[in-house]
C-alpha cells in the first residue's frame, strides 16, 4: 500500500483535537485546584470511558482489562494479525501536568482516526492502551499497567496499602475490579510485535536544540545509595583545625568531586546529591557525622557503573585522607532500558521527514516502555515540552509541536506495519 502520509494541514486539525482532549482529561480530578488523578479511583473510571468514547469514534473496539487499563484495536487487513502497540499513561501525579502521559495516549488516537477516515488498514493491527498507573502515586509502586499486560506483577502487590489503609485487592473491588483475575490482563508475546509511545520531553534538551521531535535512545538506568562520612564531634572552639575529623567538609569536598566527575566522564550520565543531614547540627559543635544520599542515572549500564566506582573510591580516599571512615548502602537499582533500533531508525527517518532532520537523545525519566521492553522491541518519541518543565502544572507543549509529532507518528507506524 501507497501511503500519501498527514498533510501539514490535516495534521493542524489533528493536533487541535489532541490539545483540546487534553483540556478535557486535565478536567477530571480528585482536586478542583489542580490536576490529580490516580490509579483504581473514580476519576481513572472516567478518564477510561472518556478515552474509549474517542477510540470508538475512530473505529476502534475498546475493553478495559483486568488491572483497569483502557484499550482499544484497529483491526489489521486480515484480521487478527499481531499489533503495533502504542500507548502512554493516564494517571497523574499530584498537582500534574496535562500532557505527560495523555498526550501519547490522544496522539496515538488521531492516526488511527486518520486511518479510519480514509478506511485503510495495516498489515498489522494497531492498538492503543492508556494505562492505569505509571507514576505509582497513589500506592508508592510504579508501573502497575504495564506490568499487567506483561504479567510481571509481584504477588505481594495486592496486599501494598495506600496512605489510607486501602489495600491495592481492596482498592480493585471498590472499581469493579478482581484482584484474583490480574493474570487475565497479560499478552501474549506473539500478538504484538513492538511498543511505541510518544512522550512530552521531561526536560530541556529539545528547546536547546530548537527542535519539536527527538528520538529516545534508551532509557536512564539508575542507582540510589545512602552514604555517610563518620568523623568525629568536637568543639568549634576549642579543636585546632589541623586536628578536626569534619565529616561535613568530608563530604564538601566529594559532592564537588561528585559534579566535576560525572561532567567530565559522559555527557549522558548525571549524579545528584539530593539529601544532607549534618549531625549533631549545631553552630558551636564540628559536624561528627554526615548523611547524604547520592541518585546516578544513565543510558548505558557499564558507563553508569565505572562513573559510581570512581566516586565511592574518591570517597574512600577523602575518608582516609582526613581520618574518617565512609560507607555507602545501595537501596534502588534499575537497569537501563534500550531502545529497540529497528524503531529508532523509523522513528528517526519519520522525524527528518517531517521537521528536517532528527536528533537522538535519552530519558532521564522512567516510562512504561522500561516494563513492556521486558517482552517487546519498544521505541519512544518525544515532544519538546517548554523549558522541560513537568509534573507540574505549568508543563507546556505547542500545538504546532504536536502537529509533527503525530504526522512523523504515522509515517512511523505506517513503515513498520509494512514491514
Amino acid at each position: 500500500m501507497s501511503v500519501s502520509l498527514m498533510s501539514a494541514c490535516e495534521a493542524q486539525s489533528a493536533a487541535a483535537r489532541v490539545m483540546a482532549r487534553c483540556d478535557a482529561l486535565a478536567a477530571i480530578s480528585e482536586s478542583t485546584d489542580g490536576l490529580t488523578r490516580v490509579y483504581l479511583s473514580p476519576e481513572q473510571l472516567r478518564a477510561n470511558a472518556r478515552v474509549a468514547e474517542w477510540m470508538q469514534a475512530a473505529g476502534m473496539t475498546t475493553w478495559q482489562d483486568a488491572v483497569g487499563n483502557i484499550c482499544g484495536r484497529y483491526e489489521s487487513a486480515a484480521p487478527g494479525a499481531a499489533a503495533l502497540l502504542l500507548g502512554s499513561h493516564l494517571d497523574t501525579v499530584r498537582n500534574a501536568g496535562r500532557y505527560d502521559g495523555m498526550l501519547g495516549v490522544l496522539s496515538a488516537i488521531e492516526t488511527v482516526q486518520w486511518l479510519h477516515d480514509r478506511q485503510m488498514r495495516l498489515p498489522l493491527a494497531i492498538e492503543i492502551v492508556g494505562f492505569g498507573d505509571e507514576e505509582g502515586t497513589r500506592f508508592g509502586i510504579t508501573l502497575l499497567g504495564s506490568r499487567g499486560l506483561t504479567g510481571s506483577w509481584p504477588q505481594s502487590w495486592v496486599t501494598h496499602p495506600d496512605g489510607n489503609g486501602i489495600t491495592v485487592a481492596e482498592a480493585m473491588q471498590d472499581v469493579g475490579l478482581d484482584a484474583a483475575q490480574i493474570a487475565q490482563a497479560a499478552r501474549a508475546v506473539e500478538d504484538i510485535a513492538a511498543y511505541l509511545e510518544l512522550h512530552i520531553e521531561q526536560g530541556p534538551c529539545l528547546e536547546q536544540a530548537d527542535l519539536a521531535l527527538g528520538v529516545v535512545t534508551a532509557i536512564n538506568g539508575a542507582r540510589r545509595l545512602n552514604c555517610c562520612f563518620t568523623g568525629e564531634a568536637g568543639h568549634a572552639g576549642t579543636v585546632p583545625m589541623t586536628h578536626r575529623k569534619d565529616a561535613l567538609t568530608a563530604a564538601a569536598e566529594w559532592m564537588l568531586f561528585v559534579e566535576q566527575t560525572t561532567r567530565e566522564h559522559d555527557p549522558q550520565l548525571v549524579a545528584t546529591v539530593g539529601t544532607l543531614s549534618c549531625l549533631p547540627g549545631a553552630v558551636n559543635v564540628i559536624p561528627g557525622e554526615v548523611q547524604l544520599s547520592l541518585d546516578v542515572r544513565g543510558p548505558q549500564d557499564e558507563a553508569l557503573e565505572r562513573l559510581l566506582s570512581a566516586l565511592l573510591t574518591q570517597a574512600e580516599a577523602i575518608a582516609l585522607r582526613r581520618g574518617l571512615r565512609f560507607s555507602a548502602h545501595e537501596y534502588y537499582r534499575i537497569a537501563a532500558t534500550t531502545c529497540d533500533i529497528r524503531l529508532q531508525q523509523a522513528l528517526s527517518h519519520a522525524v527528518e521527514t517531517v521537521q528536517g532532520r532528527s536528533i537522538s537523545l535519552p530519558s532521564g525519566a522512567g516510562h512504561d516502555a522500561i516494563a513492556m521492553a521486558e517482552r517487546w522491541p519498544v521505541g519512544m518519541l518525544f515532544v519538546r515540552n517548554h523549558r522541560g518543565i513537568s509534573h507540574h502544572p505549568a508543563e507546556s507543549v505547542q500545538a504546532a509541536d504536536v502537529a509533527l509529532g503525530v504526522r512523523a507518528w504515522l509515517q512511523a507506524i505506517c513503515a513498520l506495519a509494512q514491514g
